[in-house]
């Protein structure tokens, strides 16, 4: 029988996983860390995540998960408000905000119905094994020792800080980002409307709030890239009056009540890249690890899966047959073509919002103006171009710019 090893037990590796074990492919999925119960910065299952998931037979099980809905978006520039969208009827109306953990947990349990599927909680993987020119397995660290794993295939799903990527030493295609984001979580405040994001426009920052699931606000602050350690040094009580300045006096009053669940916010260094080659004889990187999305739009989640599907359309076609290297190798150069075109569109496209609503030149600072911003929602400029290019963006975050199809 064919032996996969999966580094990451990520989305993509984990989707990938199940999608392997229930055709009988003996999988061997290694993840570090021992549970799943740690902070999740990107939690948003777009209709294109929500669809791939479906189509693996998971929507009952994604349904019983914990999660929220997003139903309207505020939009602030400074203490005003200026704008109130209601996402009812759009592309990305049917986004929920998930949480990642019990997804995780859902994945791994579902593999586990199958007996061709393995899981190794904290092993930590450290290098790869090469025989003849071609990666054979890994080296890793457990709970009881060394391990060797090996298979006629492995999986680098290991995420944007990957172990895998480095050993394969693997060249990318870096986009330089000029901001970064400290997220933080707080109790959601009885005077939002339910299921309402919040954006608090400013001079060279933003503020972001999205309701997440158990009863929680997520708190993104956008700040400029680097600015964090200075942020830090100055102490907690001082930063935090910095953000409640960006933003509405009664979600400022809120985040000073609620200042000590914000003690410990952590820092998401933004960056965007791709490698230039997702694959080497033997070896298949997916989902961050071949490819970090920025937080732009919350594509990470959904685009880790929709290459998790792709992956199993080329690759449970020849491990079911029994193919030798150099099928196995074509059917990963497969993955990597079918997906290097939307990855690189989605990139693109994430890098225009950031220059227009966070940037600090003068013609960012004219679009962040509130009349500026007041005017965009006056039906005068609501043009059927502007609309068609607008719903254009949108749709590709919500739905991808490709089709995806399980026919695993």
């Amino acid at each position: 029988m064919a032996q996969v090893v999966i580094v990451g037990a990520g989305p993509a590796g984990a989707a990938l996983a199940f999608m392997l074990a229930r055709l009988g492919i003996g999988v061997t999925l290694l993840e570090r860390q021992t549970d799943f119960e740690r902070e999740f910065r990107g939690e948003a299952l777009m209709p294109s995540g929500i669809d791939v998931l479906t189509q693996m037979g998971l929507r009952e099980r994604l349904d019983a998960l914990p999660y929220t809905g997003v139903a309207a978006l505020e939009v602030f520039r400074g203490a005003h408000r200026v704008a109130r969208v209601e996402l009812a009827g759009l592309p990305i109306s049917g986004l929920r905000v998930v949480s990642q953990p019990a997804m995780l947990e859902m994945l791994v349990e579902e593999a586990a119905r199958f007996p061709s599927f393995r899981l190794h909680r904290g092993a930590t993987v450290r290098d790869l094994i090469w025989q003849d020119g071609r990666v054979a397995g890994v080296h890793a660290d457990g709970h009881d020792g060394s391990l060797e794993v090996r298979g006629d295939l492995v999986i680098g799903a290991d995420g944007r800080a990957s172990v895998i990527r480095k050993r394969a030493r693997l060249d990318e295609i870096s986009t330089q980002q000029s901001f970064d984001v400290v997220w933080g979580k707080v109790a959601y405040p009885a005077f939002m409307p339910p299921a309402t994001a919040r954006v608090y426009l400013g001079r060279g920052h933003a503020v972001l709030c999205i309701p997440s699931h158990g009863g929680k606000l997520q708190i993104g602050w956008i700040i400029d890239k680097g600015a964090f350690g200075d942020l830090r040094h100055r102490g907690f009580e001082e930063w935090i009056g910095d953000m409640t300045r960006h933003v509405s006096p009664d979600l400022a009053e809120h985040l000073r009540a609620n200042r000590a669940a914000l003690t410990h916010p952590f820092l998401l260094d933004v960056a965007c890249n791709r490698l230039t080659r997702w694959c080497i004889p033997g070896l298949l990187l997916l989902g961050d690890a071949a490819h970090t999305m920025s937080p732009v739009g919350g594509q990470g989640i959904n685009i880790a899966l929709r290459d998790a599907v792709v992956a199993a359309n080329h690759l449970c076609p020849a491990l079911m047959r029994g193919a030798g290297p150099a099928e196995l190798d074509g059917a990963s150069q497969s993955v990597m073509e079918e997906r290097t075109a939307e990855v690189a569109e989605i990139q693109r496209l994430q890098q225009a919002p950031p220059r227009m609503l966070f940037g600090n030149t003068w013609w960012s600072r004219i679009a962040q103006s509130a009349p500026m911003l007041t005017l965009l929602w006056l039906p005068m400029l609501r043009l059927p171009a502007l609309q068609r290019t607008l719903a254009g963006r949108v749709t590709s975050f919500a739905n991808g710019v490709t089709n995806v199809q399980l026919r695993a």
